[in-house]
Order: C-alpha cells, then structure tokens, then sequence
C-alpha cells in the first residue's frame, strides 16, 4: 500500500522516528513524507543504510534531519529532541521504532543479551517520550507510537528477552495513554506479524511458511503496509484511540 502523492494527511506535521535506517523504519520515514511530514529519524550503527533512507527521502523532495546514537543514551536522545525542537519549534509525533532482537534459546541467553534487548526495548521508548513529551503537553496534542510485536503474546520464534521487552512495553503504553489523555497526547502500541524485513528475513524458510499456514490472509506482512498504518493513526483524524494495541498480523 503507497500513499497516493496528493494525500498530505500529515502535513507540516512534525515527526521523530528511532531506528529509520531500514526495514520498518525506512518505511515510516518514507510513508510520512510522503503524506506531507516533516520527518527526522535516528539509527545507530548502519551509516550506509541511514544514507539510503535520507536519499530515498530526498528523491521525494524530502530534508530529513538525521542522527547517529544509542536510543538509550540518555544524553543522545536529548540532544536529537533538543536539536528538532530548534529546527522546526517543536514534535508532533514520536514513533519508538528502533528495537533489538536476536533468536536464541533461554539456556544460550548471555546476562548482557538481556540487558542490552531491554535498554534498547524499554529503556530507549522512555528516554524518548519523556523527552517528547514536555513540547507535547505544552500544544496540549501529540502521538506517541511504540512498535511493538506479535511476540510479546504468541511464542512463535520469540526468544524470552525480546518477547519479555515487548511485553514491558505494551505495559508502558498503557501506563502513559492513561497519564497523559488529560493533556490531549494519545499513547498507542502497534504490534506488527512477520514482515518481509526484519525477523521475516532471518528465519529459515520452513517456520516462516509455518507462521504464514497460520494466518487468514496467508501471507506475510510488509513493511509499507505497516507504515501506512501507522500514518493513518497519527493523522489527527482518530483523536479517540488511545492506550491501545493495534495488531497487524494478518489474522494469525
């Protein structure tokens, strides 16, 4: 699904994704622009992969602004808030993209692995939301976005640290949808199946025709679908959708 050009449902509306490298991240970058936002994305290591998304962005007539770092270095992720805020007064919409996942058994799982998933997971979503949220309450209107996963409530290739951080998070949007309706920011959590990109590439072929045999449509998912999605969410046109968990599995 691509967003027709004259559609700008997103116009001048101003948007921080983490972890839009690639994958769904390069998706929601590209949907928003494409709808009319102002957009701004993060990554981490990959600086060829971040270089494909802002050209892509660019051949849209996009200028997105990019930044290299940890989602859970606290001192990074205020320097990116801080840097949009000065470039275009303020943020519109967070989406907490970035994740980490590796598929591996309890019995291999290293004390760092663990540490290492939930900093990125869940420490990294807080960092960022609290960060958005001081421009957010202050206009009274925001998004928060927090991808989450399938996994965190199906034991389908999930290892325990990634299903556990999603788990936490779907906990930590709920908490804050209820903390923060008063001030007009709406909190939701989007948790895709398997895509095409991401754990779908991984996955040996056999456990992702399993996982397709499950599901309604009977195929697996991609990230443009997701992305367009989530631009339909934070349009402004859905102000009553909050606190909620929006699954795109395909009828798994």
């Amino acid at each position: 699904m691509v967003t027709n050009d004259s559609d700008k449902r997103l116009a001048d509306m101003r948007c921080l994704i983490t972890g839009g490298s690639r994958g769904l991240g390069r998706a929601l970058v590209l949907a928003f622009t494409r709808a009319g936002a102002k957009v701004a994305y993060t990554f981490h290591r990959r600086a060829d992969e971040a270089e494909e998304t802002r050209a892509q962005a660019a051949a849209l007539g996009a200028e997105p602004l990019v930044f290299q770092g940890s989602v859970a270095d606290a001192a990074h992720v205020a320097e990116v808030v801080r840097a949009v805020r000065e470039a275009w007064g303020g943020i519109d919409v967070l989406v907490n993209n970035a994740a980490h996942n590796q598929i591996v058994p309890i019995g291999l799982l290293e004390e760092d692995d663990w540490d290492y998933t939930m900093a990125v997971n869940v420490k990294g979503p807080y960092l960022f939301a609290r960060a958005c949220l001081k421009p957010m309450i202050k206009a009274r209107r925001g998004h928060i976005v927090n991808i989450g996963s399938f996994g965190a409530e199906r034991a389908f290739e999930a290892p325990a640290h990634y299903a556990a951080s999603k788990g936490a998070l779907l906990g930590f949007t709920r908490a804050l949808a209820a903390e923060m309706g008063r001030y007009g920011v709406q909190v939701n959590y989007v948790a895709p199946g398997l895509l095409d990109t991401g754990m779908g590439d991984r996955l040996p072929a056999h456990r992702r025709d399993e996982y397709v045999g499950q599901t309604a449509l009977g195929r697996l998912g991609s990230a443009d679908e997701v992305a367009e999605t989530i631009a339909w969410l934070v349009s402004g046109q859905h102000r009553f959708i909050t606190g909620a968990p929006l699954v795109i599995d395909g009828g798994l």
